[in-house]
């Protein structure tokens, strides 16, 4: 195993086109890191040149300690699963599994020996015999990662490995990289643009925009403290509600947050982080999952609000609504299973205002504030 180090990686494609943009990044030994971003963030091209695939115009790459810039993609000991799976369909399962091994030049019994092992731990024993054509997506994908696993590498760069799988199977997955993790311990590099492998399957997200990294911690802390309204509108499904609004005090050092007729008082443990902004045009970030249909004593505030559509999911129903009446900026919000309301019905919500962000207007930066148990 090793850990992987980024030290100031970039990726310019001819003279003008910057696809990474001075990226500096540490992979502990061990870890499940998840790149996160829109398509053309960056992140695949970053995998890429982990893995070789891709040249490094400026700055290092380290893995465990050695830098690897000029180092050929077969010597790095890195194994790289593709969306696409990659396999050769003119080879059966097992063929597929121990190919890499033959050309690095295995003897026979320890080809054998690991295609057994990684064929019990995934679950493939029993389709050694077949070739890839006669496989589900599901199992292609098993063995695109046992084809990997069988190396014992450094570590695996996944390159949006589920991501043409069904929704059932998907999930299926994320649990089964997630238990494989806990079996092998290798260090693993994600990429995706799902919100929900994100936020499932990494100890840690890179979340990255234009060719940068924006923020990098652990899924929850990403959750509750966004740096900026892109991470904050981009984390989660459905994502942070973000309307235009104005701080402004009410008298004796209090504070309000008003969007449109809509009016939010700030919590007294925020305000002395707030006071400097009284009168400033401000978004106001409200999570779907933090308004509630009764109050939660001093925590909440009442928001009226009139419906739009419902959308019922079954375990949840998530509500469209104008905040603050008709004509307000419209928000989602979480709702019980059991929740239903006709489109222009008025309602009364109470929203958590420990749980409201605010940020700068003009840069959408996160204004900071203390942090609440």
């Amino acid at each position: 195993m090793a850990g992987i180090e980024l030290r100031n990686i970039s990726k310019v494609y001819g003279n003008a086109v910057l696809a990474v943009d001075d990226v500096s990044l540490e992979i502990k030994d061990g870890e499940f890191m998840i790149f996160l971003g829109p398509s053309g963030c960056g992140k695949s091209t970053t995998l890429r040149m982990i893995g070789g695939l891709e040249s490094i115009s400026k700055g290092d790459l380290l893995i465990g300690g050695k830098r690897m810039n000029d180092v050929d993609p077969a010597d790095r000991d890195i194994a790289i699963v593709f969306q696409n799976y990659a396999l050769y369909p003119h080879m059966t399962v097992a063929g597929n599994l121990g190919f890499g091994l033959k050309l690095r030049g295995f003897d026979r019994a320890e080809i054998d020996r690991r295609i057994r092992a990684i064929s019990d731990m995934l679950g493939i024993q029993p389709l050694l015999d077949r070739k890839p054509g006669q496989l589900s997506g599901g199992q292609r994908q098993r063995v695109a990662l046992g084809r990997a696993l069988v190396r014992e590498p450094k570590a695996f760069l996944l390159d949006e490995p589920l991501s043409n799988l069904d929704a059932k199977l998907r999930a299926a997955m994320r649990t089964e990289l997630i238990k494989l993790h806990h079996k092998v311990g290798t260090t693993i590099v994600h990429v995706t643009h799902d919100q929900i492998e994100a936020m499932t399957m990494g100890q840690r997200i890179c979340i990255m925009k234009d060719g940068r990294i924006v923020q990098v911690g652990a899924p929850l802390e990403v959750y509750r403290n966004p740096v900026n309204t892109f991470v904050a509108g981009f984390l989660a499904s459905p994502p942070m509600n973000l309307v235009a609004g104005r701080l402004e005090g009410e008298g004796q050092g209090t504070l309000k947050a008003v969007v449109g007729a809509a009016s939010l008082p700030i919590p007294d443990a925020f305000r002395a982080a707030y006071a400097a902004r009284s009168g400033s045009e401000v978004i106001v970030g409200l999570r779907p999952e933090d308004f509630h249909q009764s109050p939660m004593g001093d925590r909440s505030s009442p928001a009226s609000v009139v419906v739009v559509a419902v959308e019922l999911l079954g375990p949840e129903v998530i509500l469209v609504a104008e905040l603050g009446g008709t004509g307000g900026p419209e928000i989602m919000a979480r709702m019980p299973r059991d929740f239903m309301a006709r489109p222009g019905a008025m309602l009364q919500l109470h929203y958590d205002l420990t749980q409201m962000h605010l940020f700068d207007a003009a840069s959408g930066t996160a204004l900071s504030r203390p942090q609440l148990a």
